[in-house]
């Protein structure tokens, strides 16, 4: 049996990982022109990569009140993974050209809903290219399967809990967004700046060595312990505009050997879209 991944998987791995049950995912998209990712993915993509669009597979539509990249029904989302040909005992490995910014909210994604045989490429689309391998244009035709809903709801916490839970030691929330953004200037995404009460800053390109590759799990583990004082990952609750780069932070402190942290997936956006809710800057 192939060993199953469940955080990351290198570009050698992958290479040499046999192609049966293997579904590899392209992530690759752009917040300021949403047509961006498919159209490189019909470019060129990792060979056999099939397609998910962080707006159209990722998210469910926008009222206004529920963030910008709400999360969409997980009987819905595994219908879609069904038609994609993802079922029991596939192994899922999901790559962008962000540092994994986007794979790692499909990687989240998938264990929202009870497959954990999923892995983020370590280096991405230029860690595949730099090390020689190529590309193609040809679009897979999966063959359509069941994919069986095992929903781990208690991997997500809502805004009432967020809310209720403010000056509580139970929680320590993590914002992922870029330090200027979570102290309120040059907020370009949202209409209100600021973070949070209560919340640390740690930008997911932290995560990350010079090069695109996460850092090694023991930098990881010191820098994520210093941050939460050697606290409990249970407590923590990552977020960051919109439930995408917070679960980048997940990805890395699972890297880590931290486990037990949870996703705000409404994050700032959702949060500052009702004026009730305190702010901090």
């Amino acid at each position: 049996m192939p060993i199953p991944y469940s955080t990351l998987i290198t570009v050698p791995e992958l290479a040499r990982r046999d192609r049966a049950g293997l579904r590899i995912v392209d992530c690759r998209f752009d917040l300021r022109d949403p047509a961006a990712g498919r159209a490189a993915h019909a470019a060129g993509h990792i060979p056999g990569a099939l397609f998910m669009d962080l707006d159209q597979d990722l998210s469910a539509p926008k009222t206004g009140k529920n963030g910008r990249h709400p999360l969409p029904p997980p009987e819905v989302f595994a219908q879609r993974l069904g038609e994609l040909g993802i079922g029991q005992g596939t192994q899922v490995v999901a790559y962008d050209d962000v540092g994994g910014m986007m794979a790692a909210r499909l990687w989240w994604m998938l264990r929202w809903v009870g497959h954990l045989q999923v892995a983020v490429l370590d280096g991405g689309l230029q860690a595949w290219l730099a090390a020689g391998h190529g590309l193609e244009t040809e679009a897979p035709i999966p063959e359509p399967v069941l994919c069986p809903l095992q929903l781990h709801d208690g991997l997500r916490v809502d805004a009432d809990y967020v809310a209720a839970h403010l000056n509580s030691a139970e929680m320590q929330l993590i914002d992922a967004r870029a330090p200027d953004r979570f102290r309120g200037e040059n907020e370009t995404l949202d209409p209100v700046g600021g973070h949070i009460p209560g919340a640390l800053n740690r930008f997911f390109k932290d995560n990350l060595t010079p090069d695109g590759h996460f850092k090694q799990a023991s930098v990881l583990q010191e820098e994520f312990g210093a941050l939460i004082k050697g606290g409990d990952a249970h407590r923590v609750i990552h977020q960051c505009g919109s439930g995408v780069t917070a679960c980048h932070n997940m990805l890395a402190m699972e890297v880590a050997g931290l486990s037990g942290s949870r996703l705000y997936p409404g994050s700032w956006s959702e949060w500052c879209a009702d004026p009730a809710r305190p702010v901090a800057r």
